[in-house]
């Protein structure tokens, strides 16, 4: 499957919706396009996997460093529509520890903005 990416805006929060595979080839376009996005101030970031069917350990440092990019500009990254294989491996490396995950990205809106709203 092609690599795609997509990014929209939404009530403050950049939705990178990903396709294909997030691996050694892929991960780089990735990590261009968020170092962009974080560089432009947008540090509240939705990945919106539904569409990967596969991430290697080079897609999951990926998002890893994403995160720690976002975090230490008083952003956050979290996870929406991850299928079960690709769920599994954040579940194996002990990343749903850190990293929220949501079914999809409306429930995933929700969540951050009723908790930006709370807090």
């Amino acid at each position: 499957m092609l690599f795609g990416l997509d990014v929209t805006m939404q009530q403050g929060w950049a939705i990178l919706s990903v396709t294909g595979e997030l691996e050694l080839a892929t991960a780089p376009q990735l990590r261009q396009r968020v170092v962009g996005l974080v560089g432009e101030g947008h540090t509240r970031l939705i990945f919106d996997l539904s569409g990967v069917d596969f991430i290697d350990s080079i897609g999951l440092g990926m998002v890893v460093a994403v995160l720690k990019r976002a975090r230490t500009r008083g952003g956050d990254v979290v996870v929406a529509g991850a299928v079960p294989r690709v769920h599994a491996l954040f579940e194996i490396t002990r990343l749903v520890e850190i990293i929220r995950f949501f079914p999809n990205v409306e429930e995933a809106l929700a969540s951050v903005l009723g908790s930006s709203l709370d807090g």
